[in-house]
């Protein structure tokens, strides 16, 4: 069946890149002689980012001499030595086009079964000094593939390798790959697939959403499996001009703007928990991006938000004191997948401070809908000064059927009255939702400092609320996700060094920061990480979407092309350019 040609070892390591410390595993070298093959690696192994490698399934990466010899034609070297792809084994034989998921092999003292292909990230250009090798291996159908270890045991260079079983569906890793990754995912294939029993969570995960998105036929774009894809597009590309119809003081330091179409026309009924951008144009100040959750009822004639005074806020003092019943903002389409999700299970709506605009249009669509379900508000805000929205939450709450309330106030004034205005001073934690025994099959929705949400999410998993059930909403720049990256200084987004430059301007909505493009970035998230917006992203080539981002205006194009397109409304920032102004979700 084919033959082991090597076995390759390394240990983590950090290496510099880009100005950064890089920690990765991808290094291995071939060793001579025997060596033990255990449940999680091989002796003498690590993996550097056990979220991306390693662990029970993705024990042993594997990876054909065919497939060197294929990359040394196409990228024109001959420089390759053992180890090269980062593969613990290299083998004669076993291609990605003949191995199925869920085949076993005996080689030497150990049995070994596929598991999944290998899912590549940026880290991989870098050992290759190829920086489009993640997107490469992809396009040409050869990943490689991970064993997970049945019977431990030694193994050595020359060892033959034996097939004993077949796996069940006989799809090939090169198959698998490419029903995740390229264009189409037809359904007949994804049914197939997920009938593999051994196919890694992962896997199974994505190409479950890919079939839920099959399943439901809609107009909707994108990889399901791969980003957020969680509704239809954007009713709009960039901004409209909104009239102000109200303005109302909510709070102490809360005011809503009611807007609505210039043209009498429709806005588009946003789902319960969506915002908007909104750009604003104080006179003699430069123009402001601003996101702003939707905090009123569902409906197509008119859009509400409410937004807090913040000390040195600049647009929050310009909605408070510049803008006036009769003024014209521009307003972006509602976007954002952090909604009510439908169904008949209970909804526990847990908010701090300004984080109640989303869950209070949540509210207000159970209540529009006489809801049924069980329904728990739960708030903290400081005091009765600062609790926006009690009255209308009270009203709402009186027409649901079946509905629970506790308002922590953490700093009440002296008139503040208990089981009247409030019922339990401090704030809103976990121990206070143990003691209230919210149910634990809820879906529940949390919005407030990043503090409060982290605090709340551990919680409600040491109350054993599953993963799946806790849904977050950040104000403001969302967390990083930059795999192997060791953390440094955190700095607040800024103009990034050097000239300026004399291109398109890219507006960064949530980040408040707006930035000429110029030349020396490839694309548009070197430009964001030069100015430490957080980012997200794994294999920088445009194959696993992780940098999803909101493109709110203007065009963009790819260089290169990404495997599959994202949803419409959707960029894929670490290959995109901007062809003129842009202002993205970040």
């Amino acid at each position: 069946m084919g033959r082991l040609l090597s076995v390759n070892v390394g240990l983590p390591r950090d290496i510099p890149w880009q100005g950064k410390t890089v920690h990765t595993g991808i290094w291995k070298a071939a060793v001579e002689g025997p060596r033990m093959v255990r449940w999680l690696n091989i002796d003498g192994d690590g993996q550097g980012d056990l979220n991306g490698h390693g662990g029970e399934r993705r024990a042993v990466f594997v990876y054909q001499m065919d497939s060197y010899r294929y990359w040394q034609s196409h990228l024109g070297r001959s420089d390759f030595n053992y180890g090269q792809f980062g593969e613990n084994f290299t083998v004669d034989g076993l291609s990605d086009a003949e191995v199925c998921i869920g085949d076993r092999y005996r080689i030497g003292g150990a049995l070994f079964e596929v598991t999944q292909p290998r899912v590549t990230c940026y880290r991989l250009g870098i050992r290759m000094n190829e920086p489009e090798m993640a997107a490469l291996v992809v396009k040409h159908g050869r990943p490689g593939f991970y064993f997970r270890v049945l019977e431990e045991g030694e193994v050595e260079a020359g060892n033959e390798i034996e097939q004993v079983a077949s796996g069940p569906e006989r799809m090939s890793v090169s198959e698998i790959d490419a029903l995740l990754y390229k264009p189409g995912h037809p359904r007949n294939q994804l049914e197939r697939a997920l009938r593999i029993p051994v196919l890694s969570v992962g896997w199974r995960r994505s190409l479950e959403a890919l079939l839920t998105q099959q399943r439901e036929g809609s107009a909707t774009t994108g990889n399901a499996g791969l980003g957020a894809v969680s509704g239809p597009p954007p009713a709009w590309r960039g901004f409209r001009p909104l009239r102000i119809l109200r303005k109302v003081q909510e709070s102490g330091s809360v005011t809503s703007l009611v807007l609505e179409p210039t043209d009498g026309g429709p806005v588009a009924a946003p789902l319960p928990g969506q915002f908007v951008v909104l750009r604003l144009d104080p006179p003699s100040a430069p123009e402001l991006m601003r996101s702003y959750s939707l905090s009123g009822a569902p409906g197509a004639t008119s859009y509400r938000v409410s937004v807090k005074r913040e000390r040195h806020g600049a647009a929050s003092a310009y909605i408070d004191d510049g803008l006036q019943v009769g003024d014209i903002v521009q307003a972006s389409a509602a976007r954002g997948d952090f909604t009510l999700r439908p169904g008949d299970t209970p909804v526990v709506l847990l908010s701090a401070g300004i984080g109640v605009t989303p869950v209070l249009a949540m509210l207000h669509a159970l209540a529009t809908d006489a809801s049924r379900r069980e329904i728990w508000w739960l708030y903290g805000t400081r005091n009765r000064r600062e609790h926006p929205f009690a009255e209308e939450v009270r009203g709402l709450l009186k027409s649901l059927a079946h509905h629970h309330t506790h308002i922590c106030y953490s700093s009440p004034d002296p008139q503040d009255r208990v089981n009247v205005d409030f019922d339990t001073p401090g704030h809103l934690n976990a121990r206070i939702l143990g003691e209230l025994n919210v149910p634990r099959n809820a879906d529940f929705y949390i919005c407030g400092p990043s503090s409060f949400m982290g605090d709340l999410t551990a919680g409600l998993k040491k109350l054993g609320v599953t993963a799946d059930r806790i849904h977050t909403e950040i104000f403001g720049a969302g967390p990083s996700i930059t795999p192997g990256i060791a953390a440094g200084p955190h700095r607040p987004p800024h103009l990034p060094a050097g000239a300026p430059g004399s291109g398109p301007m890219v507006s960064f909505a949530r980040s408040g920061l707006n930035v000429r493009w110029g030349p020396s970035f490839p694309n548009l998230l070197e430009l964001a990480e030069a100015c430490d917006v957080p980012v997200r992203y794994a294999c920088r080539t445009g194959v696993c979407h992780t940098c999803e981002s909101g493109l709110v205006a203007g065009n963009i194009g790819y260089r290169p092309d990404p495997v599959d397109a994202p949803a419409d409304g959707i960029v894929l920032i670490c290959c995109a350019q901007p062809e003129g102004d842009v202002v993205i979700d970040l």
